[in-house]
């Protein structure tokens, strides 16, 4: 961390958070999880994107 000080101080200290992104990102690997093995890319994008 003392190597990365500006970056944490950043972080604590900034208005605003990655929280929604991380929120999307989070939501996709689930499903990327749950369909693991089971289909192709290509209902896996229209699982994605669809829904948006």
């Amino acid at each position: 961390m003392r190597q990365d000080k500006a970056a944490v101080k950043a972080a604590l200290t900034m208005p605003w958070s990655s929280g929604q992104a991380e929120a999307q990102v989070n939501k996709l690997k689930l499903i990327k999880r749950q369909m693991y093995g089971r289909a192709s890319f290509d209902l896996l994008c229209r699982r994605v994107l669809l829904p948006a």
